[in-house]
């Protein structure tokens, strides 16, 4: 089973929705106040996967020098109800992400007010 840290921002429920991972949060570990490439190299002793939203993450770290796999959620909102629109292609991410790649998983959600 991989291991999966969730990183601040994204929504704690969602950890539901990907029974198959073991998952803990950036709050959960402590890490809450670490910047990127601190909380890589905290997060690679433990874990096998960082899922974010921060899509600057690939332009801050040389990620190839992390033993652990990223997987970026690019969405325009940090909702349940928006994320979970994408959230066949998240599990695949998880499930094949590689250590020291990143993979960005595009959200299209529609907002129906906007309709």
């Amino acid at each position: 089973m991989k291991r999966v840290l969730f990183d601040e921002h994204l929504p704690r429920l969602l950890r539901r929705k990907l029974l198959e991972f073991e998952i803990r949060t950036v709050q959960e570990e402590g890490w809450g106040s670490s910047k990127n490439g601190a909380l890589l190299r905290l997060a690679e002793k433990a874990f096998d996967v960082l899922l974010t939203a921060d899509r600057r993450m690939k332009y801050q770290q040389t990620l190839t020098s992390f033993s652990i796999g990223v997987v970026v959620i690019d969405t325009p909102r940090l909702r349940l109800e928006v994320i979970e629109s994408a959230l066949e292609e998240i599990r695949a991410a998880l499930g094949r992400v590689q250590l020291g790649e990143i993979i960005h998983v595009k959200v299209n959600w529609q907002d129906p007010r906007s309709a």
